[in-house]
């Protein structure tokens, strides 16, 4: 019985909810050229510093995080169609399991394209759920009943949320404070915007 109880989904009591699904665009960030104070802790090590978020011409996002005196820890770039490029990755950090991982943390944010097509949407008692399925599981974006205000990110599994991300204080499409949390090991992002 606590077998079965371990592998119950959070999602299981979720009920089918109208609306329309591209709705969930309205919360995409307006990353023209932000940048970020980042703290980035994962498995015991500690990383800061500036991370550069900034929308190109064709619309393409790119990421560059790096100390404050301009050593390089990654570049990457999120084109409109869903594509993901590495410009570059500091050596300790160029791994595929890494990569993977922050490709999805930062993808999670971003909202890039998605397939629509497969979306669907649901809710409970307090918040409404755009969900996006994946082979192992999907991304979901959870709102308020009236789908105005963005409550949290999730990426999940069949059966329950295994990264989680917040964004706080949006100024022009823009979140002053950004968080995501990993619940399956210990591996955090903060990230705070920088006037200039």
């Amino acid at each position: 019985m606590f077998l079965l109880a371990g592998c119950s989904s959070v999602y299981k009591n979720l009920q089918p909810a109208t609306g329309d699904i591209n709705d969930l665009q309205k919360f995409k960030p307006n990353f023209k050229n932000a940048l970020y104070k980042a703290e980035i802790d994962v498995v015991g090590h500690h990383l800061s510093g500036l991370l550069l978020i900034k929308t190109l011409p064709d619309s393409t996002i790119r990421m560059v995080f790096s100390t404050e005196m301009g050593y390089k820890f990654f570049d990457f770039a999120f084109s409109p169609d869903g594509g993901f490029k590495v410009f570059y990755v500091v050596k300790q950090m160029n791994k595929n399991a890494v990569i993977k991982t922050l490709k999805k943390d930062f993808e999670l944010i971003i909202l890039p394209q998605k397939d629509y097509k497969s979306a669907y949407l649901r809710k409970d008692d307090y918040n409404l759920y755009y969900i996006f399925p994946k082979p192992k599981g999907s991304f979901c974006y959870i709102t308020d009943l009236k789908g105005t205000e963005m409550k949290i990110m999730e990426i999940s599994s069949p059966h329950k949320p295994i990264v989680q991300a917040i964004t706080k204080d949006d100024s022009n499409g823009v979140p002053d404070t950004i968080g995501i949390s990993h619940k399956n090991f210990n591996f955090t992002i903060g990230l705070k915007k920088i006037e200039r």
